[in-house]
Order: structure tokens, then C-alpha cells, then sequence
């Protein structure tokens, strides 16, 4: 039985492992204590992989407050880079595999292109640098890793865009949401069924990919979507970036070309309002 290490099993996309683990009844994965499974704790990782001799590691650990990274670069650095740098490290030495979750805010974004694993990396963020530096340590210091880039993350479980939308609607009659910042909804159910075929049809093509759902919309229409889905009645408004300020710059247009992961590993990736349907069917 293979054997998988799950950390930052507690947040979204830990949660929704462990939902599809459960459902497609996929052996051997754990998911160890919040305490004992601290990506900055060297000691208590290293006495996590000789216990348990692990093939694979999946690394859903991050510092995701885009905005307060902008304020806090040393705690963002010491998880999203040092926490990613002591993973790779102990995986070189136990000769297991890393799947480690990056996202689409390594990017500038500023061409209106789907954005494939050879373009230029120029992050604009605190958060996308210590993103792009948690994947530059883990290819300097093991060859067997899996680096996913993913966008837009939402599902039924933790914070997200989604659940944002239908609390606020249901305490307001118009929302004003950003129209001109263009990305791909992904629903972490679908990311986590990916990333467990991966393992279990694991083909040694080691590497970066990008992983989001099939389509591209703004977070306005994906807003739109969300009240039209759920039957929700309130009026949204489209607005620009300037007038919505926020403390980190996000990529303007950060839509990611999948093409690399589905032909590597035969994957089928759901549209992303089909996906959503599922979602608020699960909410």
C-alpha cells in the first residue's frame, strides 16, 4: 500500500482530500495532528517521515493572506519558501515524492494569454515571490516533484469567494465586484481528485504544472454565476481594480493553459461552472 503524508490537512484543500479520499476509497493516506505536522518544526518532520517512510508527500501548508503578506514578508518567507525547503529536503533523503501546491500569482499577468509552466515568472505580490521561491528551493534540493499552480480556490469547506458571495447577499441588495481581473475558478474538490490520480497513476514525469478548471471568466461574472446557480436575486455591479483597492496587486489576467497536465497524466478537467454547480449542490 502506497503511503501519502498530507500537510495543511486541516485547511481548504486538506479538507477536500480527505472528502475524495473517503469517496474513491484511495488507501494509505494520513493525515497527521496540526502539532506534529508543522512544515517550520525540522525535528518533528523528520521523526514524521521515519515513523511512517512516506512515497509521497502532498503540501497544502501555505500562507495564503494575500494582503497581510504585503506587511508580514518574514512569516510568509518562513512557510511558503524555508517550509517548503525542509519538505524537499526530507523527501530527498527518504526518497519520497513531493506534490506541493503553488499557485497562479507567480505570474505577472499582464498579457492576455493562457499562461503555460515555460512562461516568465514575475510576481507582483509578497505572496506570489515566497509562492515562486517554495518552488525554486524544492527544484534545487530534490529531482521527484510534483509542483501544481492552481487559481481562484473555492469548495464547501474553510473561507472562500463562494461563501463570501452568499453571506454577503444574503444581508445586502447589490454588491459592486471587480470585473476587470480575468482568472479560472477551481474547485478544490476537482484539484484534489487530481492530485490523487497523479499518485496513483504516478508516471515519474516530475515537474511543474498548472491546474485549474476548464474556462476563463472575471471574478465578476463568476460572482453573477454564483447568485444565478444558488437562485440567489441581487444586483451586482462591475467595477475596476483602482476602485476597489486592496494592499497586494493581483495579476490582471492569470487564466492557465492545462494542456501539459491533461496530456501527462490522461487527466478530463470539469468546466468551471459546471463544477460550481456541484459546489453550491454540496453547500
Amino acid at each position: 500500500m502506497t503511503k501519502t503524508l498530507v500537510f495543511g490537512g486541516s485547511g481548504q484543500l486538506g479538507q477536500c482530500l480527505t472528502a475524495v479520499a473517503e469517496r474513491t476509497g484511495f488507501e494509505g493516506i494520513i493525515f497527521p495532528a496540526e502539532g506534529e505536522a508543522n512544515i517550520l518544526n525540522i525535528p518533528a518532520l523528520t521523526e514524521l517521515f521515519k515513523r511512517h517512510q512516506p512515497q509521497y508527500i502532498i503540501n497544502c501548508a501555505a500562507y495564503t493572506a494575500v494582503d497581510k503578506a504585503e506587511d508580514e514578508a518574514d512569516a510568509a518567507r518562513k512557510v511558503n519558501r524555508d517550509g517548503a525547503e525542509n519538505l524537499a529536503k526530507l523527501c530527498k533523503q527518504y526518497n519520497s515524492t513531493l506534490v506541493h501546491i503553488s499557485t497562479d500569482f507567480v505570474f505577472q499577468g499582464d498579457t492576455p494569454k493562457l499562461l503555460n509552466e515555460e512562461d516568465e515568472t514575475l510576481p507582483i505580490s509578497v505572496y506570489g515571490l515566497t509562492k515562486l521561491e517554495g518552488e525554486q528551493v524544492i527544484e534545487e534540493h530534490t529531482e521527484q516533484y510534483y509542483i501544481l499552480r492552481t487559481s481562484w480556490l473555492y469548495s464547501e469547506f474553510a473561507n472562500n469567494f463562494v461563501k463570501t458571495m452568499l453571506k454577503l447577499a444574503s444581508g445586502r441588495t447589490e454588491l459592486n465586484i471587480i470585473a476587470d481581473q480575468v482568472g479560472t475558478p477551481t474547485y478544490a474538490i476537482d484539484l484534489a481528485a487530481a492530485i490523487l490520480h497523479i499518485i496513483k497513476n504516478d508516471n515519474q514525469q516530475y515537474g511543474v504544472y498548472h491546474y485549474s478548471n476548464e474556462g476563463v471568466t472575471s471574478w465578476y461574472d463568476f460572482a453573477v454565476n454564483i447568485f444565478d446557480i444558488a437562485g440567489v436575486e441581487i444586483k451586482v455591479n462591475p467595477i475596476k481594480t483602482f476602485e476597489y483597492p486592496t494592499k497586494a496587486t493581483r495579476p490582471k489576467f492569470s487564466a492557465m493553459d492545462k494542456s501539459k497536465i491533461k496530456s501527462t497524466f490522461n487527466l478530463n478537467i470539469p468546466y468551471w461552472r459546471d463544477s460550481l454547480i456541484a459546489c453550491i449542490k454540496a453547500l
